[in-house]
C-alpha cells in the first residue's frame, strides 16, 4: 500500500510582496504561539505584563508599540516565542483582566479594555 507525503493537504506557494514598515515577524509553531494586545493609544510606551494562567509570579512584560498600518497607526503589544497554554493578562489588580489560550503555531488576540490601567508605569528610556 502506498502513501503519498502530502495527507490530503495541497502545497502552496507563496510568493511574498514587500509589506509595510509595521510587519511583526513572529517566531511561532510547533507547540510555540504568540499574544498580541491591542490597546488604546494612550497607553504607548506602557509595559503590560502576561503570566501563565494559575502562575502570577512567572510574569513577563512587553512594551505597547506603535505600528503603522494601512489607514493609520495601531498601538499594541506584540509576546512571540510562547509555549502553548492558558495565560493571564495583567492590570494594575491583584486579578488577571482576562485569561486566553495560546496554541501552537496561532496568535491569540486581546483587546485592552478601554477602563483598564497597565500594572506598569511609562517606560523611562
Amino acid at each position: 500500500m502506498t502513501h503519498s507525503h502530502d495527507h490530503g493537504h495541497p502545497h502552496h506557494h507563496h510568493t511574498l510582496a514587500p509589506s509595510g514598515q509595521g510587519t511583526v515577524m513572529l517566531n511561532i509553531g510547533g507547540t510555540i504561539g504568540a499574544l498580541i494586545i491591542d490597546t488604546p493609544a494612550r497607553f504607548h510606551g506602557h509595559e503590560i505584563e502576561i503570566s501563565p494562567a494559575g502562575a502570577p509570579d512567572q510574569r513577563q512584560h512587553a512594551a505597547v508599540r506603535a505600528r503603522y498600518v494601512r489607514g493609520g497607526v495601531t498601538y499594541c503589544v506584540v509576546i512571540d516565542n510562547l509555549a502553548e497554554g492558558r495565560y493571564a493578562v495583567w492590570g494594575d489588580g491583584d486579578e488577571p483582566l482576562t485569561e486566553l489560550d495560546v496554541r501552537g503555531g496561532a496568535v491569540a488576540q486581546f483587546t485592552w479594555p478601554e477602563n483598564a490601567v497597565p500594572g506598569r508605569t511609562l517606560l523611562t528610556v
